[in-house]
């Protein structure tokens, strides 16, 4: 079965957008690897988790900002994909 990404997002802090446009990303760039992304509201206020499976892979409160895109996408690809190439977003 292939892998689910789950982007948590505080709705009380206005992160639908960006968890929308993210999970956008992940879906063009993954739309063979991936099952899909769902996004979840979370109960806790500033959270902003990305998770493959029930895995974290990322949350904001951690590594002290917001992941970028290109980061979010090398670290799914190590996870579901590591042959595939990220063309210009892949590590120089």
């Amino acid at each position: 079965m292939k892998p689910t990404v789950t982007i948590e997002y505080c709705p009380k802090c206005g992160w639908l957008m960006r968890a929308a446009w993210m999970a956008q990303e992940l879906l063009t760039t993954f739309a063979e690897e991936l099952e899909g992304v769902t996004l979840k509201p979370s109960a806790v206020g500033g959270s902003y988790i990305i998770y493959v499976n029930d895995e974290i892979l990322m949350d904001r409160k951690v590594i002290g900002h917001f992941p970028e895109i290109k980061e979010v996408k090398q670290q799914i690809r190590d996870k579901v994909a590591p042959e595939k190439s990220l063309g210009h977003s892949d590590r120089k």
